[in-house]
C-alpha cells in the first residue's frame, strides 16, 4: 500500500480494515462487524485477527496485527478491556493510521478506568495512530458499505442512502436514530459513535470528514459540550460550505446542567452556555428527538438569517384545530405567527381564496382541493411578510395522501421561502411522499415547532475568540477593574481609594464606603460594604463598622484600604459580564442586576466579539430592560450606552479570565452607565514576555 490516508479517508474510506478480536459465534457483539461489513458489500480488504482460530464466521484469520499482509488503514478492536492496551500498542507500532476501541471501562468507571484511560493516553503520545473511543460502537459509510461497528441496529438488510452524517457521544443512539430515520423514509451517508473522546473528539471527526461528497448536512447527538474548540472548527468549516448542522443536547434540567464555579456561571449554567454556544455557531439546537430527526430537511432548506428581523411564519390549514396546536407550539418557543397583510388577504382573494384576518389561513374542506392548497401557499410564500410557510392538513392526508401531498410539494419547490408541513392524521403514507419530494413534514405539531425555533435560532457563525496567552492569573481588586474596564471604555462612578484611618470622604457625600482587596469576591458577605453614607460622623462609622466586620468573618483579610464611591441615582441597573469557558470560548452576559440577578435569571447570553447589532438585541431579550425604554411614561434609560457597553466588554482581548460588573447602573437617556462593583482576573503575561513584547 502506497500513499498516507488523511484522517476523513481513514475514517470513512478506508482500504483495508482489520478486526481485532473477531470472534467466531454470530450470537456474540464481536462478530458482528464482519457479518456487517459482508452483508452490505465492502469492497475493502477485511482481516479478522484472532490467535485462537485458523478461520473466523468461515473466513482466514490471522494470528496477530503483525501477521497481516498490509497495514491496514483502520483497525477496530473488538477485545475485552483488559486487552485494549496491548491490542493499541501493537496498532501504534505499526503505524496503524486509526484505531477504533469497542470496549468501556475506561473514564466512566472510576479511578481504575482513569488510570486504564491514562495509560492508552501514553501509548498513543509521540505517534501518527489516531484513536475513536474507547467505548465507541464504531462507524459507518453507508455509500461504500464500511458498516464498521458492533450496533445491532446495523442488521437492517439494507441500509437507506442519504446525505445526512449522523455524529453521537452515545452508541444507543446511533442505532434510535437509525430506526427512526428508516421509518421515515429517510437516508443517511453515515454514522460514528465518538465514545469517550479519549483521542479524536466529535468536532474533530466532523470535521474530518467535512469535504466527503457524500454529506450534505449533520446530524449530532450531544451529551454535553467537550472539546468546543474542535467543534467550533467544524462548524465555522460547515458554514463556509453551506453543509447545515442540526444538534439535540442532554442538559436542559437544573437537575442536568453543571452550574460553573464563577458567579457568572452560577446564573447561565452549563446549559445556557451550550446553547448561546450552538447557536452562536450556526448550530441549530432542538429539544425533542423527532424535531432532530425531522429537523435536518428544514434546515437544508432555510439558510442562516442575516437580516436581523424576527422571523414571522405563515401557516395555512384544512383543520383549525391541527393549525391552532402549531401557532400554540410555535409562540411558546417565541416565534411569531402573523396574519396577512391587507395587500396578502387581496392577492389570496384574487387566486380565488376567501381568507379572514386571522394568524392562521383557515381553507376548510375547500382547501383539500389540490388548486386550493397549492395557491395558498403559492400566495403566502411570495408575501414579503412572511419567512416560512407551514401547510397542516387534516384527515384526508390518512386515506387520500394524493389530495394534498403532490399540491404541497409542487409549491414548496418553486417556493420563495421555505414550505413544511405538519400532517395531523397518523398517515405514514402522506408523510413518506412529502418526504420522497423533499418536503420538511412532521409528525407531531411539537416536532414542528421545535425545528423552526431551532432553524430561525441559528445566527451566523463566529470566528472563535483569540487564545489566552501564557501567564499568571491574577485578580484585581476593584480600583483596578475600573481602571481595567476604563481602558476599555467603561467608566465606573467617581471613586477614590483611601486608608482605613480616614475619618471623611475625599469626594463629598453621599458616597459608598467598601473594603478594598482583591483576595475578596463578595464584600457585602463579609460586613464590608457601607452605603448611603451622608456626612462625616456616618463616614467613620462606616470605617469603624467595616473594621470590626470582616476579620470576624475572615481572620485573614487585613482591613488597610478602603475604596470611597459616590452613590449615583439611576433608572436601572444590570449585571454585564465576559468570562473565559475553557469549551465555549469567551462569553458574554447580560442580565437583570444586584439580586434579581440570581431570583429571576433574566439573561441574554453570547460568544465574543458582540457586535452592536447583537448588543441590542441582548437589551431586548432581557425582561426587565423592558422598563428602561420608557414604559407607561417612565423615563427613558440611556440603553444606547448599555449596548457601547456590551460591545466594549465583548472586545476585551485574551488577556481576559472574567470580568463581572454587578451592577453595571444604567443612567438616564444621555448620560451613559457607570460601574458600582466590578470583579475582574486576567492573566499576566511573565516580565520576560513582557520584554519581548516591547
Amino acid at each position: 500500500m502506497t500513499g498516507v490516508r488523511s484522517l476523513g479517508e481513514s475514517l470513512l474510506r478506508p482500504r483495508s480494515v482489520a478486526l481485532i478480536g473477531a470472534s467466531d459465534d454470530r450470537s456474540k457483539t464481536t462478530a458482528r462487524p464482519l457479518q456487517y461489513l459482508r452483508q452490505a458489500g465492502f469492497a475493502g480488504r477485511i482481516f479478522p485477527v484472532n490467535p485462537r482460530r485458523a478461520s473466523v464466521l468461515g473466513e482466514p484469520a490471522w494470528p496477530a496485527l503483525e501477521a497481516l499482509p498490509e497495514v491496514p488503514d483502520h483497525a477496530f478492536i473488538l477485545t475485552p478491556t483488559d486487552g485494549v492496551a496491548d491490542a493499541v500498542r501493537a496498532c501504534v507500532e505499526a503505524k496503524v493510521p486509526l484505531v477504533t476501541v469497542l470496549a468501556g471501562g475506561f473514564g466512566e468507571e472510576g479511578p481504575a478506568g482513569h488510570a486504564r484511560e491514562q495509560a492508552l493516553a501514553e501509548i498513543l503520545a509521540g505517534g501518527s495512530t489516531r484513536l475513536l473511543g474507547p467505548n465507541s460502537i464504531g462507524i459507518v459509510n453507508v455509500e461504500t458499505g464500511l458498516t464498521l461497528t458492533a450496533n445491532a441496529a446495523f442488521a437492517e438488510p439494507e441500509l437507506p442512502k442519504g446525505s445526512l452524517f449522523v455524529a453521537s457521544h452515545s452508541g444507543s443512539m446511533i442505532g434510535a436514530i437509525l430506526s427512526r430515520g428508516i421509518a421515515r423514509n429517510m437516508g443517511f451517508a453515515g454514522f460514528v459513535s465518538t465514545g469517550a473522546e479519549l483521542d479524536l473528539s466529535l468536532g474533530e471527526i466532523c470535521e474530518a470528514v467535512i469535504d466527503d461528497p457524500a454529506i450534505e448536512g449533520f446530524l449530532l447527538f450531544l451529551e454535553s459540550i467537550r472539546h468546543g474548540e474542535a467543534l467550533h472548527r467544524f462548524a465555522l468549516a460547515a458554514a463556509a460550505r453551506g453543509k447545515p448542522v442540526i444538534a439535540y443536547k442532554l442538559g436542559r434540567s437544573d437537575q442536568a446542567a453543571e452550574l460553573a464555579q464563577s458567579h457568572t456561571g452560577a446564573i447561565a449554567g452549563e446549559d445556557g452556555i451550550a446553547d448561546a454556544f450552538l447557536r452562536d455557531i450556526g448550530i441549530a439546537r432542538v429539544e425533542t428527538i423527532d424535531g432532530l430527526i425531522e429537523g435536518g430537511a428544514l434546515l437544508r432548506r432555510t439558510p442562516v438569517s442575516h437580516n436581523g428581523h424576527a422571523p414571522q411564519v405563515a401557516v395555512v390549514t384544512t383543520t383549525g384545530g391541527g393549525a391552532a396546536m402549531v401557532v400554540d407550539q410555535l409562540g411558546v418557543r417565541g416565534v411569531s405567527v402573523a396574519e396577512p397583510t391587507p395587500a396578502t388577504l387581496a392577492a389570496l382573494q384574487s387566486a380565488g381564496i376567501a381568507a379572514a384576518p386571522s394568524r392562521i389561513v383557515d381553507l376548510t374542506l375547500a382547501g383539500t382541493r389540490p388548486a386550493v392548497m397549492k395557491a395558498a401557499i403559492e400566495t403566502l410564500a411570495a408575501a414579503p411578510e412572511f419567512d416560512m410557510v407551514v401547510a397542516v392538513a387534516g384527515s384526508s392526508a390518512r386515506f387520500q395522501p394524493d389530495l394534498l401531498v403532490p399540491a404541497i410539494a409542487e409549491a414548496a419547490a418553486a417556493a420563495r421561502v421555505p414550505v413544511a408541513a405538519f400532517i395531523t392524521p397518523d398517515a405514514p403514507d402522506a408523510l413518506l411522499q412529502l418526504t420522497a419530494a423533499g418536503v420538511p413534514c412532521f409528525r407531531t405539531p411539537e416536532a414542528c415547532a421545535d425545528a423552526i425555533a431551532a432553524t430561525f435560532a441559528r445566527r451566523p457563525a463566529k470566528p472563535r475568540a483569540a487564545a489566552q496567552p501564557p501567564g499568571r492569573e491574577r485578580m484585581l481588586d476593584e480600583a483596578e477593574g475600573y481602571s481595567w474596564l476604563a481602558a476599555r471604555g467603561i467608566a465606573a462612578a467617581e471613586h477614590v481609594v483611601t486608608t482605613a484611618s480616614k475619618r471623611q470622604s475625599p469626594i463629598g457625600y453621599p458616597v459608598a464606603v467598601k473594603l478594598l482587596s482583591a483576595d475578596v469576591l463578595h464584600k457585602t458577605d463579609l460586613g464590608g460594604v457601607i452605603l448611603g453614607v451622608v456626612d462625616d460622623e456616618g463616614f467613620g462609622d462606616a470605617v469603624d463598622r467595616i473594621v470590626a466586620a470582616v476579620p470576624q468573618h475572615a481572620p485573614e483579610i487585613k482591613v488597610d484600604r478602603l475604596l470611597v464611591q459616590r452613590m449615583v441615582a439611576a433608572q436601572g441597573e444590570v449585571l454585564l459580564s465576559a468570562r473565559r469557558d475553557p469549551d465555549a470560548g469567551v462569553l458574554v452576559m447580560l442580565a437583570a442586576g444586584g439580586v434579581l440577578a440570581e431570583i429571576h435569571k433574566d439573561r441574554s447570553l453570547r460568544l465574543a466579539p458582540v457586535s452592536i447589532d447583537e448588543a441590542w438585541k441582548m437589551i431586548g431579550e432581557v425582561k426587565a430592560l423592558r422598563a428602561l425604554e420608557g414604559y407607561r411614561g417612565r423615563p427613558r434609560g440611556d440603553l444606547a450606552a448599555l449596548a457601547e457597553a456590551i460591545v466594549s466588554l465583548s472586545l476585551a482581548g485574551p488577556e481576559l479570565v472574567e470580568a463581572e460588573i454587578n451592577p453595571l447602573l444604567v443612567l438616564p437617556e444621555g448620560c451613559g452607565v457607570a460601574a458600582v462593583d466590578a470583579v475582574v482576573r486576567i492573566v499576566e503575561a511573565s516580565s520576560q514576555m513582557q520584554r519581548a513584547a516591547v
